[in-house]
């Protein structure tokens, strides 16, 4: 029997993660997971952003410039002809957060989620502006998802135990570092990922 996270939210992300890897094909629960891969089964078309035909000169600038850190990717609401989603990755992340990025949208279709609209009307908490039918659930159940089918709590847990640290972790998985600390975080194994950290340094 595998180990689960101990919140219900926790369980209920970690049950569907380790779904897709065994969709995957992975077997151990310290196997990296290629969301490039995953994505041609979920019918997702990856394309760079320089294949994008029809952006202005000043688009293209604000989403290369000063808006690079306000988007990470983002999937056509319609589908290609041969029933594909085109998904683009934003071209100044790096391969690591793009794993993450596409793996939410691999979560999105493996769950089945109705795509949010690009209509902006409202703004969430933060002052940021959001789609009209923006649901923060569903985003919450993709995200964390996808991060778990990336980092599996059992694997986790032994490399916090082992007193691994978050960047050694996140260089096994191809993730960043934060997505690790966020699932150390989300996990409740925080208090002891910094005991085993001053031990295993000590």
């Amino acid at each position: 029997m595998r180990e689960l996270p101990p919140t219900q939210k926790g369980r209920h992300h970690e049950i569907r993660a380790l779904g897709l890897r065994e969709f995957a094909g992975l077997t151990r629960d310290d196997q990296r997971l290629d969301p490039f891969e995953l994505a041609k089964y979920a019918k997702l078309l990856v394309i760079t952003f320089d294949q994008i035909v029809g952006l202005s000169e000043e688009s293209i600038r604000h989403l290369l410039g000063d808006g690079k850190d306000m988007w990470s990717g983002g999937a056509a609401s319609h589908k290609l002809p041969d029933g594909r989603k085109l998904i683009i990755l934003n071209p100044t992340h790096g391969k690591n957060r793009h794993n993450a990025t596409l793996m939410e949208e691999i979560s999105h279709v493996f769950l089945g989620h109705k795509p949010s609209r690009l209509a902006i009307k409202n703004k969430n908490k933060e002052g940021k502006a959001i789609a009209r039918d923006y649901n923060a659930d569903i985003e919450e159940e993709a995200y964390s998802t996808g991060a778990a089918a990336l980092i599996p709590y059992t694997a986790l847990k032994r490399f916090v135990l082992e007193g691994k640290t978050a960047a050694q972790i996140a260089r096994h998985f191809n993730v960043s570092r934060a997505l690790v600390e966020y699932r150390i975080k989300i996990s409740r194994l925080w208090d002891a990922y910094k005991e085993n950290i001053f031990t295993s340094a000590g």
